[in-house]
């Protein structure tokens, strides 16, 4: 089953409220998805996810193909079953690592000829067996398999890529065969509007149950990226998903969901946690400075989550400071708690018709800081 509705919609923005239906549950959207690339979410457990107010987690076919192999997983019982979540599971394809590992792949008409970075045995990817991978995992939402350009590209590589993605979407499209799982097709393009424009026409007239914004946050600057996603998302059904992949600064996702997108994922929440980073409503905070070294002080005042709860800076500065594995684990649930309770804020300043002053004082706070940075 997969079912999307919109329930709400902002007056003077694109953004909406909706859910998402689908076997393992229902996802309220505007929604954030922590990644679990691996089949976990690093320093977390399910259930600690689902206490933040996860509902819905991106885990990565390509990876898992490669281990602990799509065959163990399906013995297993399927993704679900396998890593113990519940909940939705979104994965991508394996079109980032085309990418990112572009040194170990050959691209071809019929798919991706590609060495394992684990142990450079050979493999073979086409959009039919990148479908058949997902159905075999049992995951709820999949993405296709589509190429995706670096940043910057010439025009002619974004438009070879392009007419890739298409024919490629067409072939997955026709292997798609399972009611209980959607696939979604992935708007390519580069930083090119026309490039982008017919990419989403293209896609569209395939329809698919959701679509996804590619290829962006890969080395152009992020007034591009923004300028990319809203010439971008005009072109995609409203009455469908939309999901911009891979970004995920805390006032980005603001920026984008006034937009009209209702999926996200990102690694920085997790990422910035391991290397002593937290984000906050008043903006980031590095908790490795010297001057938290005495500070009794949560996190941030007011934050339900378990790190703000029982400890202070200066536990968590000590724990950062001497490498200690608590410290990770921290971190960590307090950045997904503090991701999952912006999503939630958004979601109901849409629903209260109060979206704009939400929005407004909250950019006024992370990007003055973040200019500050720059400065």
């Amino acid at each position: 089953m997969f079912r999307f509705t919109v329930t709400h919609r902002d007056s003077y923005t694109h953004a909406r409220l909706g859910r998402i239906e689908t076997n393992h549950g229902t996802v309220a959207t505007p929604a954030f998805m922590p990644v679990a690339t691996q089949g976990t979410v690093k320093a977390t457990t399910p259930h600690e996810l689902q206490e933040l107010g996860t509902e819905i987690i991106l885990a990565n076919a390509y990876h898992l193909y490669l281990r602990p192999g799509v065959e163990l997983i399906e013995q297993a019982g399927g993704l679900h079953r396998f890593m113990g979540w519940d909940g939705p599971i979104l994965t991508d394809s394996g079109g980032y690592q085309i990418f990112s590992l572009k040194d170990l792949c050959r691209i071809h008409e019929e798919g991706v000829h590609f060495r394992s970075h684990l142990d450079g045995s050979a493999h073979f990817l086409t959009p039919e067996t990148v479908v058949q991978t997902q159905k075999r995992l049992g995951v709820d939402i999949a993405m296709v398999l589509d190429e995706c350009v670096s940043a910057p590209s010439s025009y002619s590589e974004a438009a070879r890529a392009n007419a890739l993605t298409t024919r490629w979407a067409e072939r997955a499209r026709t292997a798609t065969t399972r009611d209980d799982q959607a696939f979604f097709a992935i708007v390519q393009g580069g930083v090119f509007p026309d490039l982008r424009e017919q990419s989403a026409r293209e896609l569209t007239t395939l329809d698919f149950p959701g679509y996804a914004v590619g290829g962006l946050s890969v080395g152009e600057d992020p007034v591009v990226t923004h300028e990319v996603a809203r010439h971008t998302i005009q072109f995609l059904p409203a009455s469908r998903p939309r999901y911009l992949m891979g970004v995920g600064l805390p006032e980005q996702l603001v920026r984008y969901v006034s937009l009209g997108f209702d999926l996200f994922d990102c690694v920085l929440p997790t990422r910035n946690a391991r290397n002593g980073t937290l984000f906050t409503w008043r903006g980031k905070l590095n908790i490795r400075r010297a001057e938290y070294a005495t500070d009794q002080r949560p996190i941030e005042e007011n934050c339900e989550c378990y790190a703000c709860r029982h400890f202070s800076r200066a536990y968590l500065r000590h724990l950062a400071v001497a490498r200690e594995i608590l410290s990770a684990r921290l971190n960590t649930l307090h950045n997904l708690y503090f991701y999952q309770q912006l999503m939630r804020s958004m979601r109901e300043a849409l629903a209260d018709g109060r979206f704009g002053d939400f929005a407004r004082p909250f950019l006024a706070v992370n990007e003055t800081e973040k200019e500050e940075e720059r400065v």
